[in-house]
């Protein structure tokens, strides 16, 4: 299945999955649809919950309601824990930092559970006192670690001696006290760590009987005190590392809830009930994926993803250049902010209102309770940018960028890329250019890859390139706008797009354009003018140039330049006319942002593709007969036609779904043709395209959920499902069905009449195609 990125793989994968879990019955089908999130304590990061609203939030919203009806179900406390902001490992984080950290956590969660938070997950349970103390400052009241952190504890009452609980020894199955610096204290839950490792590494997640089982069996006879049986393992374990992990979870929940033995419940409820009767204190500093404390994101302590020859000595000194600069970024900025800010520090601790909103009426708010003075738009824009750089000097300690192997991996250079916008933000405010030296520390960061060397490398190579400039938006906009219509207002990513001028000509394949727009960074709010024109030729072929706007006159002679070399048919002439007033500095297809470089380049090649279609079309049609001839005398086939029938059987069989009305005796035909040829099928394309048909139905279905013809559509598109060699994703159109079949089917029956009852008829038959256990006695009661 292909994805847009590892955010929407995952969220498909595993997140949605968990917001609609499917219990089977005996047989295999579909009875019900839950949401494991309702009846389990779980946490999300603030920027990845920020990610999902955006881009898929229907699953934000599911899991919004989730913790709501997790009220109801504990006693009030609802089943979201909060986050530290952008998984930073806090013991490392200098102490302005933890506050910050602790405080967006807070509020993000406030934001979209409209409650407080009364625990907060700890990014890799990655602990110390100091960072304890801070959680308890804001008010929350307890955090899950790891039994290995545990290292003595003793009765809250009497004077009892500390008793060594090192190596796991601690009862996982209560809660303890850390007394804490100033007299504060905050709970501790040590969760089972056997049933953990074997949910993350034993496959405990095949079966969901299994499961329940093993989590009964945690519970221990012998213990005189209310147990609580908890785990804590990553999100991604229930149902991407395990296929249905998120069904398994359900049913587990499920058994469980049935059971005699134990009942559901989480932290806060259990906490509420069962006050802590022991001290506890911890491994200072100590985290639940390494066992050097928390070495794993400073320094090469063995800790690895298992890739042989390897060393992560690279660690230390990508950590401590990064420490290094962020020192500097704070002197500049609690200078710098003193110009617009009263409290520097505790602004930052509050912008997060503004990251969450930036509207203007939000903005306006921060800054009546921040500014130093009265400040004009163009001073509230360069606070704003001080603001935005703190908030990337931040960014840039998220914990994945040490945890993997590899320095040039992924993960460590975002983390990098964060420090250059930080650099970039800076440099434009008046600092000083802390680049070179950043660079020069980055150098002793020695790659594993002899190809990638070092930071400064890495740097150079990966990181500065994807440096966003107003340019490179600009030019983005420049090209794709000869390929796709923009309105006057128009939003590119975080940068809104004001067209004042635009012209265009065309001849042929060929286009020009010359425009004047003015384009604003919505997260700061700083503008610019800015001036382009673009060359197209046909193909590939791509002139683009940007520069900020200088004057009327000057842009006039560009247009009317750009104009007669055109229309001359003077290409040459037209890209020299670029150059006078764009310089050398060129943009092309190459400079569009991923995601429109494939847009444009699939229409600069569609009809590329129809042209290879028609002519393979024409070729396997003439010949059928003869391969139809061949095949039934069991002659070998024509292996060099091979190939175009493929690509034909391809393509036809993913537009039967992509127009929307497939005709099953077309696909039927289509498919035991490729079986007859040995064709290979392109299965995760067929399977996307026959998901996205599936998800559009569904979508109309929820619409007009008594349209007849709709229902037909969907079932004749539902009986191909077995015929296809393809495993197709029913997620979407499996919810409409289950949420049409608790709100509407109730309804249609009550109602009794004979339209009622084809409706039902036609509705009961699609849902044992999509999977469902389907009750008939409700339509035999109806009729």
């Amino acid at each position: 299945m292909p994805y847009h990125d590892w955010n929407e793989r995952i969220c498909f994968e595993c997140y949605a999955p968990n917001a609609r879990a499917r219990l089977l019955d005996g047989d295999g089908r579909i009875d019900r649809i839950v949401t494991n999130y309702s009846r389990i304590s779980f946490n999300f990061g603030p920027t990845l919950l920020s990610w999902m609203k955006d881009k898929q939030p229907e699953i934000h919203d599911a899991i919004v309601q989730a913790d709501k009806k997790s009220r109801e179900r504990f006693s009030g406390h609802g089943s979201a824990l909060a986050q530290a902001y952008n998984h930073a490992i806090l013991p490392l984080a200098n102490e302005r930092d933890k506050q910050t950290q602790v405080i967006w956590g807070i509020r993000d969660f406030e934001s979209r559970f409209d409650r407080k938070p009364e625990g907060m997950w700890l990014p890799e349970t990655a602990a110390d006192n100091a960072s304890l103390d801070v959680l308890a400052q804001h008010g929350i009241k307890f955090t899950i670690l790891s039994p290995f952190q545990a290292a003595r504890l003793r009765p809250l009452e009497g004077n009892a001696e500390w008793q060594d609980v090192n190596g796991a020894k601690i009862d996982p199955t209560m809660p303890y006290l850390v007394k804490l610096p100033e007299g504060r204290s905050l709970v501790v839950f040590f969760y089972d760590a056997p049933v953990s490792q074997a949910v993350a590494f034993e496959k405990l997640l095949t079966n969901g009987e299994t499961f329940a089982g093993r989590l009964l069996g945690a519970l221990d006879e012998a213990r005189q005190h209310d147990q609580l049986v908890h785990i804590a393992t990553d999100g991604e374990s229930y149902g991407h590392h395990f296929q249905y992990g998120d069904m398994a979870l359900a049913y587990a929940l499920h058994k469980i809830e049935e059971s005699d033995r134990a009942k559901l419940t989480i932290y806060a409820e259990f906490l509420e009930k069962h006050p802590p009767t022991n001290e506890v204190e911890i491994h200072q500093p100590s985290a639940w994926s390494c066992s050097h404390g928390v070495e794993r994101w400073k320094g090469d302590c063995g800790c690895n993803a298992g890739h042989d020859g390897w060393n992560q000595q690279w660690r230390a000194p990508l950590r401590a250049a990064l420490n290094e600069l962020s020192k500097k970024l704070a002197v500049f900025y609690e200078q710098k902010a003193k110009e617009y800010l009263r409290d520097p520090w505790l602004a930052r601790d509050e912008y997060i209102s503004i990251i969450l909103d930036r509207s203007p009426e939000s903005i306006k708010k921060f800054f009546a309770t921040h500014a130093a003075r009265d400040l004009d738009p163009g001073n509230q824009v360069g606070a704003i940018r001080l603001l935005e750089m703190q908030r990337h000097a931040m960014l840039m300690f998220t914990s994945c960028g040490w945890f993997f192997d590899e320095i040039s991996g992924i993960e460590t250079v975002q983390v990098i890329q964060y420090a250059a916008r930080a650099l970039q933000l800076a440099t434009e405010l008046g600092a000083e250019n802390l680049e070179p030296r950043f660079l020069e520390a980055l150098e002793q960061a020695k790659s594993n890859i002899p190809e990638n060397q070092n930071g400064r490398v890495i740097y150079e190579k990966f990181v500065k390139p994807a440096v966003m400039t107003r340019e490179t938006v600009v030019a983005h906009f420049a090209i794709s706008s000869l390929f796709e219509s923009y309105p006057a207002e128009a939003k590119i990513f975080s940068f809104s797009i004001t067209q004042e001028d635009r012209q265009l000509w065309t001849a042929g394949d060929a286009r020009l354009a010359v425009g004047r727009i003015k384009v604003t960074f919505d997260v700061t709010g700083n503008f610019d003018t800015v001036c382009y024109g673009v060359l197209y030729m046909g193909g590939h072929n791509l002139n683009c140039g940007v520069r900020l706007f200088q004057s009327a006159e000057k842009y006039q002679e560009l247009v009317t330049q750009s104009q007669a070399a055109f229309q001359g048919a003077d290409f040459p002439e037209a890209i020299r006319v670029l150059d006078r007033h764009f310089g050398e500095t060129h943009y092309s297809l190459k400079n569009l942002f991923r995601d429109e470089q494939y847009k444009v380049l699939h229409q600069i090649l569609a009809a590329t593709r129809d042209d290879i279609y028609n002519a393979y079309k024409s070729l396997t049609d003439r010949y059928a007969p003869l391969t139809n001839f061949l095949n039934d005398t069991h002659m070998p086939p024509l292996h060099s036609l091979a190939p175009a029938v493929e690509f034909v059987i391809n393509a036809e069989l993913q537009k039967q779904f992509e127009n929307g009305h497939p005709d099953p005796e077309r696909v039927k035909l289509l498919v035991a043709q490729a079986q007859k040829t040995n064709a290979a099928i392109e299965k995760d394309m067929l399977a996307f395209a026959v998901k996205k048909h599936f998800d559009r139905l569904s979508e109309e279905l929820l619409k007009t959920p008594e349209n007849l013809d709709l229902l037909q559509r969907l079932s004749n598109s539902s009986g191909l499902l077995p015929i296809l060699p393809v495993g197709v994703n029913l997620w979407k159109v499996q919810n409409a069905y289950d949420q049409l079949r608790g709100r509407l089917l109730p309804q249609v029956a009550e109602r009794g009449d004979g339209k009622a009852g084809i409706w039902m008829e036609k509705f009961f038959a699609l849902g044992e195609q999509l999977g469902f256990h389907i009750d008939r006695n409700l339509l035999k009661k109806a009729a």
